[in-house]
């Protein structure tokens, strides 16, 4: 509303006085960049080491219940699963390998467009320079 006013106002402060008739309307752009997106796969080859978990289970399990089976020996189990664990991951046989990896991802495309931005009017007022900005 105010925008109104001020515009309204100006129009009348150059209609009553001839010597405004100098006034300029300039428009003003501005350039924005646009992105749009598009989806494409990747995919890459990773290298994955052999997986001795299952291996080292077994030998745990095997382990324990040896363990478990000696006289006299205290927490048997437990120590005969560490040991049983821990000998059947090193003497696994399982090996690394190379596999494909591929996932989706989202790039975009920048485009640069230039657009309306705003005016300005400029005009001459008793001696003073006078400059109003405004949407159209």
């Amino acid at each position: 509303m105010t925008k109104v006013l001020a515009l309204t106002g100006i129009i009348f402060l150059t209609a009553c006085n001839y010597a405004n008739a100098d006034a300029i309307i300039r428009d003003h752009q501005k350039t924005v960049i646009v992105q749009k997106p598009y989806n494409v796969e990747i995919c890459k080859d990773v290298n994955s080491n052999g997986d001795k978990t299952g291996d080292a289970l077994i030998g745990a399990i095997i382990g324990g219940a040896l363990g478990n089976n000696i006289k006299g020996e205290q927490n048997g189990g437990a120590i005969g699963a560490l040991l049983g664990g821990m000998l059947a991951h090193q003497n696994s046989d399982a090996t690394g390998s190379t596999r494909r990896v591929c996932n989706m991802t989202t790039r975009y495309n920048e485009e640069a467009t230039t657009i309306y931005s705003h005016s300005t009017i400029t005009f001459n007022y008793e001696g003073r320079q006078y400059t109003v900005r405004f949407q159209k």
